[in-house]
C-alpha cells in the first residue's frame, strides 16, 4: 500500500492543508457550546438583551468561518484525492498495457477492469474522506472531552464512561458487518457477471430458448444478495438507536447529577448545556468515525489488489532496436516450440519456415493444430519457448516491441471494432492516414462497396462492437485498418471466414496488387484460399506434417489432400 503514496506527488501540500482547515474548523466547533453557555449564564440570567444579541452574532460568524474552513478543506480534499486517483488510473493503466498476454490472461481481464474503476474509486474515496474527517472526528471526541473536563471534572466522569461504551458498540457492530459487506461485493459481482452474460449472449439464450432459465438463475442471485444485504442492514440499523439511547442516558444523566451541582453553586445552566452539547458532538463524531472505517476498509483492500498488479512485472523484455530491412529473410522461425502458461504440453513444436519480403505463406490445419499460436508468435505477443524467431536475420528480442508490431500487423480470427466513425477505425492502423489513403485502404480489403454506400460515407458511425455491420463487414474493416500502414508482415488470422468465396478471392488479389512488398501469413480453413501460396504449412496438434507449395503437398501430405478432398465434397 505504501507503493502508492508516490502518486501523490505534487498533491502532498493539500493533504496537509486540507486537514489543518479542517481543524480550525473543528476548535470553532467546540467554541460554540461555550458561547451558548455565556448566553444562558449571562444574557438570559440577567435578561441582557444586547448582550443575547451580541454572542448570537458571534455564535453566527463562528458558524460562517467554520463553513469556509469546511469549503475550502472540500475544495483541498477534492483537489487531493482526485488528482491522486487521475495519476493512480494512468500509472495502473500504463502498468496493465506494459504486461504481456501471459499475465493478462492469468490475472483475468475482469478482474483488471474491476481493479481498474472499482479499486482505484475506493482507495480515491478513502483518501477524499480521510483529509476531510480522519483529523475532525477524532479531535472533536479528544477536544470535547477536554472541554469537558474543564468545566467540571466530577460530571465529566459520566462523560467518560459513555464515550467508551458507544465506541465499543460501534466497534462490535463494524467488525460484524464489515466481513459482511466484503462477501456481499462478491454477490454483487456475481450479478454483474450474470449481467455482462446475459447481454452479451442474449442472441444464443434466445436461441437455445434459455430465457426462463437464466431468469431463474438472476433471480436467484438477486435475491441472495438481497437477503444478506437486508442481514447486514439490520444489524446496521442498531447502531444509531444504541448510541443515541446511549447518548440520551448519560444526556439525562448529566442534567440529574447537574442540577445538584448547580443547586449546590459547583455548575451552571449554561455548563450543564455545554456539556450536553459536548456529549452530543462526541457521539456523532464516534458515529462519523465508525462510517470512515468503512471508507478505510474499502480504501485498504483497493489499494492492496492494485499493489498487487503493480507487483506483477511482465515476463517479455523490451529490446532497444528499430527494424532495419537487409537481404535477409524478413521472417524466419527456427525449431520453434510454444508452451502455454500451466499447459501440459506445447501448442507448437519444432516449427521452421522462412518467408521473404512480397511471398505469402499459408497456414491450415485442424482446430486446436496451432495457427493461432504461430500468429501470436509473429508479433511477439509471446515469447517462443524454445527455438529462434528472427526478422532479417536478427532475434525479435533485440527489436523494440513498438517496432516489432508497427511492422509485423495482425487481424485476429475475431473481427474487433470500436465505437466511433468507420474513419476513426481505420486510423488506428495510421493515425495520421488521410482519407484518401482510408478509401485506398477500404477498397484493398473490399470494404469500400458497402462504405460508399452509407449517408456519411467514412464518417459513418461504429457501434459498440460494430453491432450495426455484419460479421463480414467487421472483418473487412479490421483488415483495412490493417493494410492502411502498408505493413513489413500481414497476418490474416482466418480473418476472412465471413467472406464469400468470390469476395476472398477478390481481396488475395487486391493485397498482391497493392501491397507487393508486403509479406503475408495467411491462416485458413479453406485449402482454396490459400491454394496461390508461395507455400504452406500444415499443421496437425502443433507440429508441422507438410510444407511445400499446393500442388506439393496435394501429392506429399496425406492430410492436406484430406481437407482438399472433404472440402470439394462439402462444395
Amino acid at each position: 500500500m505504501k507503493s502508492l503514496l508516490k502518486y501523490l506527488d505534487g498533491y502532498k501540500k493539500y493533504l496537509f492543508l486540507g486537514p489543518f482547515f479542517k481543524l480550525l474548523e473543528a476548535v470553532f466547533e467546540l467554541i460554540i457550546p461555550l458561547v451558548t453557555a455565556k448566553i444562558i449564564d449571562v444574557g438570559i440570567a440577567e435578561k441582557d438583551k444586547d448582550y443575547i444579541i451580541k454572542m448570537s452574532l458571534l455564535m453566527i460568524l463562528l458558524g460562517l468561518a467554520g463553513l469556509c474552513f469546511a469549503l475550502i478543506c472540500q475544495y483541498f480534499a477534492a483537489k487531493c484525492a482526485f488528482g491522486f486517483g487521475t495519476a493512480l488510473r494512468k500509472a495502473l493503466y500504463r502498468h496493465i498495457n506494459s504486461l504481456s498476454r501471459t499475465e493478462t490472461e492469468k490475472l483475468g481481464v475482469s478482474t483488471l477492469i474491476t481493479i481498474l474503476t472499482n479499486d482505484t474509486n475506493a482507495v480515491q474515496t478513502g483518501l477524499n474522506m480521510g483529509i476531510r474527517l480522519a483529523t475532525r472526528s477524532p479531535f472533536l471526541i479528544i477536544g470535547a472531552a477536554v472541554m469537558a473536563v474543564s468545566i467540571d471534572p466530577v460530571l465529566s466522569l459520566i462523560f467518560l464512561i459513555a464515550a467508551p461504551i458507544i465506541a465499543f458498540v460501534i466497534y462490535k457492530i463494524m467488525s460484524t458487518t464489515i466481513p459482511m459487506y466484503k462477501k456481499n461485493q462478491n454477490r454483487l459481482d456475481r450479478i454483474s457477471l450474470l449481467t455482462n452474460e446475459n447481454l452479451e449472449g442474449v442472441r444464443v439464450i434466445r436461441a437455445f430458448s434459455r430465457q426462463e432459465e437464466e431468469k431463474a438463475e438472476f433471480k436467484k442471485a438477486s435475491e441472495d444478495f438481497s437477503a444478506h444485504s437486508i442481514a447486514v442492514g439490520k444489524i446496521s440499523a442498531f447502531l444509531n438507536p444504541v448510541t443515541f439511547m446511549i447518548m440520551n442516558l448519560a444526556v439525562s444523566l448529566i442534567i440529574w447529577s447537574g442540577g445538584y451541582r448547580v443547586n449546590t453553586g459547583n455548575l451552571t445552566q449554561g455548563d450543564i448545556t455545554a456539556f450536553v452539547n459536548y456529549m452530543t458532538q462526541i457521539s456523532l463524531a464516534l458515529i462519523v468515525l465508525a462510517g470512515l472505517i468503512v471508507y478505510f476498509n474499502k480504501a485498504a483492500a483497493g489499494a492492496n489488489r492494485i499493489a498487487d498488479i503493480f507487483s506483477v512485472t511482465s515476463s517479455m523484455k523490451d529490446g532497444d532496436e528499430d527494424i532495419t530491412e537487409n537481404d535477409s529473410p524478413v521472417i524466419e522461425f527456427e525449431n520453434v516450440s510454444f508452451r502455454y502458461a500451466d499447459a501440459a504440453e506445447s501448442s507448437v513444436e519444432n516449427i521452421s519456415f522462412s518467408l521473404r519480403k512480397g511471398e505469402v505463406l499459408g497456414i491450415i490445419g485442424g482446430t486446436g493444430s496451432g495457427k493461432s499460436t504461430i500468429a501470436a508468435l509473429l508479433p511477439r505477443f509471446y515469447d517462443a519457448t524454445s527455438g529462434s524467431i528472427r526478422i532479417y536475420g536478427k532475434d525479435i528480442g533485440k527489436y523494440k516491441l513498438s517496432s516489432v508490431r508497427r511492422f509485423i500487423v495482425s487481424v485476429p480470427q475475431k473481427a474487433s471494432v470500436i465505437s466511433g466513425t468507420i474513419a476513426d477505425n481505420i486510423r488506428m492502423g495510421k493515425p495520421d492516414a488521410t482519407d484518401s489513403e482510408i478509401i485506398k485502404a477500404l477498397k484493398t480489403a473490399q470494404a469500400y462497396e458497402f462504405v460508399e454506400k452509407l449517408p456519411q460515407g467514412i464518417n459513418s458511425p461504429v457501434l459498440q462492437g460494430g453491432k450495426n455491420f455484419s460479421g463480414g463487414q467487421k472483418q473487412r474493416l479490421t483488415i483495412a485498418r490493417a493494410v492502411v500502414s502498408e505493413p513489413g508482415v500481414l497476418i490474416l488470422d482466418d480473418s476472412t471466414s465471413a467472406l464469400d468465396m468470390n469476395t476472398d478471392y477478390r481481396l488475395r488479389k487486391s493485397i498482391s496488387e497493392d501491397l507487393p512488398d508486403t509479406a503475408v501469413v495467411m491462416i485458413s480453413q479453406r485449402a482454396t484460399s490459400l491454394k496461390n501460396a508461395d507455400k504452406i504449412l500444415v499443421l496437425d496438434d502443433g507440429e508441422c506434417t507438410g510444407f511445400g507449395t499446393h500442388d506439393e503437398l496435394a501429392e506429399t501430405s496425406p492430410l492436406y489432400k484430406e481437407i482438399i478432398d472433404i472440402q470439394k465434397a462439402g462444395e
